[in-house]
């Protein structure tokens, strides 16, 4: 049985992508007499739509020691507050999870959200109204958020450089064989220059699957669920302020993003090639934005996850693992979680214990597949696409849940299973709120049940946090940036 040999000192790592990297800053972390090795190829090159993160990349940080603005000051960094989405619906609506709502609880419940909901308030309102005026709290001593957008490319220089000063091994080379033993283990690998072994194998190869398709892992497809599987990315030019916030634009065919990073802006369509085309998709947004633009990158996935991530020595990470789309920025925070899982059952692993962590990889990704599938619950009717999305399946597991928060708030007792889910109760009540899932009588009902002081004590708190939000110690987020850049606040 594998786990029964206690040393597994030497463990590679096939990819230089971000999942790699900082699957490898965290492993060394937490097993720093390990010899860690990523053997990546300069040939080929890194997917780089992606460039927005969760709140998780700040646990990610925390745990291996880079101080945050470090990020900000050498990979073009902009400050991330949430995901603005326009056009979804008739009312627009912020995904920003904040503090003071989510910190003010009455058992499980989140009362301010109840208040807010029962009231009719403006979802946005529930979110600093600072953010959507482009303003950052002015902290000297600690990043105003625990999300990022960045430069792809330059947050790989840079974590690579964090990897070689750590004593992490990063080999130029190109794996061409995976060789397996009499026991159906990943005995060597087989490169361009060499040939390289290992008592255990990372697999970061992105959309080849290189090393755990070999073992045997099977891709199962969310496109029942999920219909966007194609995008085109593309930059346009820096402008005098950025948002702190991903825009997130309703398109016919699907939706269209735009992340400022420091000197330019990212953008893309995410789109269901059923019905357009990369270039249908390039006129549409020429016709929206009234200017060409270059595309850069033509990606074609199919959503979804491997059965099992982990088989025998060898565990896939990052695109080799799951992809569901670019909604929500899930795959960066996707990796960092799945490798803090990981340290926890790697020393002395067993069958059983494979068998464990991949469930748990199983709930994790039927959290974020049901929370990406809640934003297309929309009644927008101005293409085919969204009139054939209201008739698209929705899994037993997320429509028992929206049966049950239709007539209450979601709370923490609803998220079993597993800590390392992605989106908890807090996300999934601002984006509810924002669609109006939830019944408006029901919630009332549920919020007015609550003793009268209490009702008036929430009552005051709300209405000093939308007074005050006004008049907090903000910043302009360009200048903000341009002060850490050039080192005015650390």
């Amino acid at each position: 049985m594998i786990g029964t040999k206690q040393t597994k000192n030497n463990i590679i790592i096939v990819g230089g992508g971000t999942a790699g990297l900082i699957s490898s800053l965290i492993l060394k972390t937490r097993y720093p007499k390990k010899n860690i090795t990523i053997i990546k190829s300069d040939k080929i090159g890194i997917i780089g739509v992606g460039e927005g993160s969760t709140e998780h990349f700040a646990a990610f940080l925390n745990y291996v020691g880079i101080n945050p603005f470090d990020i900000i000051k050498h990979t073009d960094a902009t400050i991330k507050m949430g995901v603005y989405f326009e056009n979804w619906t008739k009312d627009n609506y912020f995904h920003q999870i904040e503090t003071d709502f989510i910190d003010d609880k009455i058992g499980q419940y989140l009362i301010r959200y109840g208040y807010c909901y029962s009231n009719n308030i403006d979802q946005t309102k529930t979110s600093n109204y600072s953010i959507l005026n482009n303003m950052v709290l002015n902290d000297k001593t600690q990043s105003p958020s625990n999300q990022y957008h960045f430069n792809t490319f330059k947050l790989n220089e840079y974590l690579s450089k964090i990897c070689k000063e750590r004593n992490i091994a990063i080999i130029d080379d190109e794996i061409k064989d995976v060789i397996l033993n009499d026991k159906n283990e990943i005995k060597n690998l087989i490169g361009e220059k060499k040939s390289y072994d290992a008592d255990f194998y990372i697999d970061s190869t992105g959309f080849k699957k290189l090393l755990i398709s070999k073992l045997g892992a099977k891709w199962q497809s969310y496109n029942r669920y999920l219909k966007m599987n194609e995008a085109i990315a593309f930059p346009t030019e820096d402008t005098d302020e950025y948002t702190p916030y991903t825009t997130a634009t309703a398109m016919k065919y699907g939706w269209k993003w735009k992340i400022p990073t420091y000197g330019r802006w990212g953008n893309g369509y995410v789109f269901c090639n059923d019905y357009i085309n990369a270039e249908n998709a390039q006129q549409e947004v020429e016709e929206l934005l009234g200017h060409k633009i270059n595309v850069a990158k033509n990606i074609k996935f199919d959503p979804g996850a491997l059965d099992k991530p982990w088989i025998k020595n060898c565990m896939a990470i990052g695109l080799s693992a799951n992809f569901v789309e670019p909604l929500e920025a899930t795959s960066i925070g996707t990796s960092i979680n799945q490798i803090f899982l990981f340290i926890n059952y790697f020393e002395n692993y067993c069958e059983k214990t494979i068998e464990e962590f991949n469930q748990k990889m199983n709930l994790i990704m039927n959290n974020i597949r049901d929370f990406i599938i809640l934003h297309y619950i929309v009644e927008k009717d101005n293409s085919q696409f969204w009139n054939d999305i209201k008739n698209i399946d929705i899994p037993i597991s997320l429509k028992d849940k929206l049966d049950v928060w239709k007539h209450r708030l979601p709370i923490l007792e609803d998220f079993k299973g597993t800590n390392y889910y992605l989106f908890f109760e807090h996300n999934w009540i601002s984006v509810l709120y924002g669609l109006k899932l939830m019944s408006f009588d029901s919630i009332k009902k549920e919020f007015s049940s609550y003793p009268d002081y209490i009702i008036e004590n929430v009552k005051k708190i709300v209405q000093k946090y939308h007074n005050n939000i006004e008049i907090m110690n903000n910043i302009s987020h360009k200048l903000y940036l341009t002060n850490v850049r050039k080192g005015d606040i650390v």
